[in-house]
């Protein structure tokens, strides 16, 4: 019998995963800024928590679907960090060859269907998904990842009714961070998810999304019953967005003090906090940054000894030949 985990050791994993998250995307504020990173990239800091917490209670056999700002769900899935490194940076060896970049990292084998640059393009992907879980007799389970931004596409809706008509083990993670895109979303949308939960009569759990322990928490109890067989769930978390809709945006719409006092809602700092308060030495912490650290470092150098695509190939998996052809 495997040695039953501390608390400590658990919230410690947690840790490392909200770190390894927030390390990474610093390191791609670098490089998009030398220009190593092509096209847009739309960072996650501050809204670690969400991803670390709700992936704690998923296995390989489960399937997540993201959005444009979707590394943490990736990384927090479990995505290799020299595929993503090198995919980000344009590379042969990325996890799509270097075709996706930021908004289309997937990786397939691990259950990580794709990012992707539509607004709640995510949601029928992960209905599909859970439909094909439940279709195949798997206890396995489908999380969509969509922000509040989301909530008035009708896709969201249409995946809301069918997920509750056919039961289906589909769980709706919403990073409420209170911004669609440059307007706060309450200018934007006037129905709150909880009631259109309500409309589907599907169950909602609200949850301090800053907090990784809580949201670890809430998603377990979520995703328990819908291995059970009890249907999807709904999954608000209300975080904080640091940055602005994409790098590079001054984010002037937001008045100067809500950005100064953002520090305070850091999950990766709240973690740290809880961790020293209960008996885990600053050296244990320090240790777990180096690794961190220097895991994204060996990632960056290989991706940049990698092999760029080769223009000729621009249209493999793209095309397929006629039969006869």
């Amino acid at each position: 019998m495997a040695p039953r985990q501390s608390s400590n050791d658990r919230l410690l994993l947690l840790y490392e995963g909200m770190l390894t998250i927030r390390r990474a995307e610093e390191r791609l504020q670098a490089l998009f800024a030398d220009g190593e990173v092509p096209g847009f990239i739309h960072l996650s800091i501050g809204q670690e928590a969400v991803p670390v917490g709700i992936s704690a209670s998923l296995g390989p056999a489960d399937t997540v679907a993201s959005n444009h700002r979707g590394h943490g769900h990736a990384l927090a899935k479990g995505i290799d960090l020299d595929g993503f490194f090198a995919e980000l940076m344009g590379r042969e060896t990325g996890l799509c060859r270097g075709r996706g970049g930021s908004m289309h990292v997937a990786d397939v084998s691990i259950g990580m269907l794709g990012a992707n640059g539509i607004v709640g393009a995510g949601l029928p992907i992960t209905l599909g998904s859970a439909l094909a879980h439940r279709t195949r007799g798997s206890d396995a389970v489908a999380v969509a990842y969509f922000g509040d931004g989301a909530l008035a596409e009708g896709v969201l809706h249409e995946c809301l009714n069918i997920a509750a008509l056919w039961r289906l083990p589909m769980l709706f993670a919403c990073e409420n961070n209170g911004w669609s895109e440059f307007s706060p979303t309450d200018r934007q949308m006037k129905a709150k998810l909880k009631d259109l939960a309500g409309a589907f009569a599907i169950p909602h759990h609200d949850v301090d999304g800053n907090d990784v322990e809580a949201v670890a928490a809430a998603a377990q109890d979520c995703i328990a019953a819908m291995r059970r067989g009890d249907g999807p769930r709904v999954l608000e978390c209300h975080t904080t967005r640091v940055r602005g809709h994409y790098e590079g945006d001054r984010q002037d719409y937001r008045a100067s003090d809500e950005i100064a006092g953002l520090a305070e809602f850091d999950p990766v700092a709240r973690c740290s906090a809880r961790l020293l308060a209960a008996g885990v030495k600053q050296a244990r912490l320090d240790a777990v940054s180096q690794a961190v650290d220097g895991r994204i470092a060996q990632a960056v150098e290989r991706a940049r000894a990698a092999a760029e695509p080769q223009f000729a190939e621009a249209l493999a998996d793209v095309y397929t030949q006629a039969a006869g052809g």
